[in-house]
């Protein structure tokens, strides 16, 4: 039965190999910190998404070989807990390799904080480039909007000021259009005499005046179409002026919004992070009892 839970030798010496290279791993992290740090300050920000696939990649890669080497360790475990019963010492061959399966257990835990550490450092750093690429963007737009806002409004303030010298250039002429309306009925007046003076008909004469009317009809519901066309497309100049000013101000509000939850964000992951150091320190602590027993 032990010869059959013994681990082969390609086994165990791949499972060495993976323990001893991740154990280096950590010595060399601050190095390769220190590199995406320089390599983000020097690079444009086109190159943020192979940046982005790198770290992913290399993150997936450190995790892997840590369950592998979890798995090793709890296989390793097992085979010297059934090997220790066929010892005369059976509690103290299972305490020894308890203890060293605890001791690499441990050190598994160290470089899987360690490693949680730097993707939670790294997703912040991205979020952070992000908000300060819109930031950016919004800075530099936003003379550009202050502009656009200030034409917009000097138009709108032109066009009423043009309105009311209209409005006021009307009411002037009022008086003006009343006499010549009344110059106009003395004229149709004299007309209608001149006609019966040539001998023009009633019958004629009506016929005349009604194709007359009939051309004042359609010239006034023109002047009325065009009247009522120009109120309506103010109106709507108004209400889109209000759109706009809706929209910047949902603009205003989205993006307080947005700023709060990064921000309370921010403050769950440290509140975590925190939990988990004080978590690994108790687990230490309790190691290091039980060494000492």
């Amino acid at each position: 039965m032990a010869a059959v839970l013994v681990m082969p030798a390609p086994a165990a010496a791949q499972s060495a190999a993976s323990t001893v290279a991740p154990a280096a791993m950590p010595a060399a992290a601050p190095t390769q910190a220190g590199t995406r740090g320089v390599s983000a300050d020097a690079k444009a920000s086109a190159d943020a998404p192979a940046n982005t696939a790198t770290f992913d990649s290399e993150f997936d890669a450190r995790q892997k070989a840590l369950d592998q080497r979890t798995e090793e360790n709890n296989y390793r475990y097992g085979v010297a807990e059934h090997n220790c019963y066929s010892n005369f010492f059976v509690n103290h061959c299972l305490n020894k390799a308890r203890d060293e399966m605890r001791t690499v257990q441990a050190q598994i835990r160290k470089e899987q904080l360690a490693l949680d550490g730097e993707e939670r450092a790294e997703r912040a750093r991205k979020r952070d480039e992000q908000a300060a690429l819109k930031r950016a963007q919004d800075e530099a737009s936003a003379p550009q909007r202050a502009a656009e806002d200030a034409r917009n409004a000097q138009a709108y303030e032109e066009k009423q000021r043009q309105h009311e010298l209209d409005q006021a250039q009307r009411n002037a002429e009022a008086p003006q259009r009343s006499a010549n309306a009344e110059a106009y009925e003395e004229k149709q007046r004299q007309h209608a005499i001149d006609q019966a003076q040539r001998g023009i008909s009633p019958s004629q004469a009506a016929a005349n005046q009604r194709a007359y009317d009939q051309k004042q009809g359609d010239f006034q519901r023109k002047l009325e179409e065009a009247r009522r066309q120009g109120a309506q497309k103010a109106q709507e100049r108004v209400e889109k002026q209000q759109s706009f000013e809706k929209k910047q101000a949902e603009a205003a509000q989205h993006k307080a919004d947005v700023e709060a939850r990064q921000k309370q964000a921010a403050e769950k992951a440290e509140q975590k992070r925190q939990e988990q150091l004080k978590q690994q320190k108790q687990l230490e602590e309790e190691q290091q009892r039980q060494q000492q027993q």
